[in-house]
């Protein structure tokens, strides 16, 4: 069960100004992200591609571009869908397989997720059982 988000809260809105940035000339389907940690803010939104296999999303940017410059202890991720039109379930606001197996990477399973039109989720209720390698952590 998500907690509810603050109407102000920075990091959604962080998320919502990235979406903005999408490149999304096939799908029209813009995402934000927002990832916070020690370092402040970084951002990310979808990137497409005519060959729909290359495209990344928004939550993968983020994570890659913190990674690039040299983060990897993350505290908060926001995502904004503005795209997802009313109504639509809970399902249509949430990270895709790829993404929360990226994060799963980094965080843990209290990791706090912002979904913005949602609320707040822990990572584990998003990702229960994400593929670890043995050995790995």
């Amino acid at each position: 069960m998500p907690l509810p988000l603050a109407a102000d809260d920075p990091l959604v809105a962080a998320a919502r100004t990235a979406a903005t940035r999408a490149y999304v000339p096939y799908s029209r389907f813009r995402v934000g992200a927002a990832l916070a940690g020690p370092f402040g803010v970084i951002c990310g939104c979808n990137v497409e591609n005519a060959s729909y296999g290359v495209t990344i999303c928004a939550e993968r940017t983020a994570v890659v571009s913190a990674v690039a410059a040299g983060h990897r202890a993350f505290t908060r991720i926001a995502i904004a869908l503005p795209d997802s039109p009313p109504g639509s379930p809970p399902t249509a606001f949430m990270p895709c397989g790829a993404c929360r197996q990226v994060l799963a990477e980094f965080v843990g399973p209290e990791f706090p997720v912002a979904i913005d039109g949602l609320g707040e989720y822990r990572f584990a209720e998003l990702f229960p059982n994400p593929f670890v390698l043995p050995g790995s952590r």
